[in-house]
């Protein structure tokens, strides 16, 4: 067997090895609840901004993005603006690489791939933090309430300029909200590309965890991607590419990953 695909094949029987470890997966679970508590998710940056993610997660995200190659990135989201700027990146290295390969140089203002952020809330020392940042260039930023009409409108007259889309969901994370971002920007994700959610967590966390806030258990992204998915099945719906529209959940990542704050959250379109 040739060496690159033998280790192909190594890798794929560890990740199997790991999905039917249930040892390992409950003590992952029990890691991944208790550092949830400690808030380990805030101790993180990219590229100098804070991007409240676990590690293993901004991993997968790098990953996915070399694999789809796309040209617009949605992140419904923002915060400090970190995984804006993860994503800008990786992007810029997507051109960098293609630039390579054919044998050119770098057109620094050459930014036809582009992410485009949008929260119902940009403070304004996080958005002047982003604007200054070398990656601004990249970055769109919309706000505004990610399931308010006219800001759908804005996204998909945006995204109808781009051929590959990727989503990312994680702005509030109340059922309805993630349901009503789900039919909003799912239709927008192209063949091979994902819709990532993040925090489907919080329906395995205890219920103690956020007493603060509108969402828990039977009330989250996780609820909310399972109601989404079953609706595809029952109802059957159309993506903005007129295509019919399907996902699959990505459990061989989940596995590799172990510790995610987006248990059936990495949704992949098939080609």
């Amino acid at each position: 067997m040739d060496p690159t695909e033998e280790f192909k094949s190594e890798v794929a029987n560890n990740i199997l090895r790991l999905s039917q470890n249930g040892d390992i997966k409950r003590k992952s679970a029990e890691w991944l609840n208790d550092i949830t508590a400690l808030r380990y998710a805030y101790n993180f940056q990219w590229l100098g901004r804070p991007i409240i993610q676990v590690p293993q997660d901004m991993v997968a995200i790098q990953e996915l993005i070399w694999q789809v190659k796309p040209d617009l990135i949605i992140e419904t989201g923002i915060a400090h603006g970190g995984s804006l700027i993860l994503s800008a990146s990786m992007l810029s290295l997507l051109d960098y690489c293609d630039a390579i390969e054919a044998g050119q140089m770098l057109d620094p203002n050459a930014t036809r791939r582009r992410v485009l952020g949008i929260d119902i809330d940009i403070r304004a020392h996080n958005r002047a933090a982003i604007e200054a940042h070398p990656m601004a260039h990249r970055i769109d930023m919309i706000q505004g309430s990610s399931i308010a009409p006219e800001i759908i409108a804005k996204v998909h007259a945006a995204a109808a300029d781009h051929q590959r889309v990727l989503v990312i969901l994680d702005s509030n994370h109340t059922h309805g909200h993630v349901l009503a971002e789900l039919e909003a920007y799912a239709p927008l994700v192209s063949p091979g590309s994902y819709c990532v959610v993040f925090d489907t967590v919080v329906e395995d966390l205890p219920e103690t965890m956020y007493p603060d806030r509108p969402w828990g258990k039977g009330n989250n992204p996780k609820t909310a991607v399972w109601e989404y998915l079953r609706s595809l099945k029952q109802e059957g719906r159309y993506a903005a590419d007129g295509k019919r529209l399907d996902f699959e959940l990505d459990s061989a990542l989940e596995s590799k990953l172990l510790i995610t704050v987006a248990p059936d959250g990495y949704l992949r379109r098939p080609e």
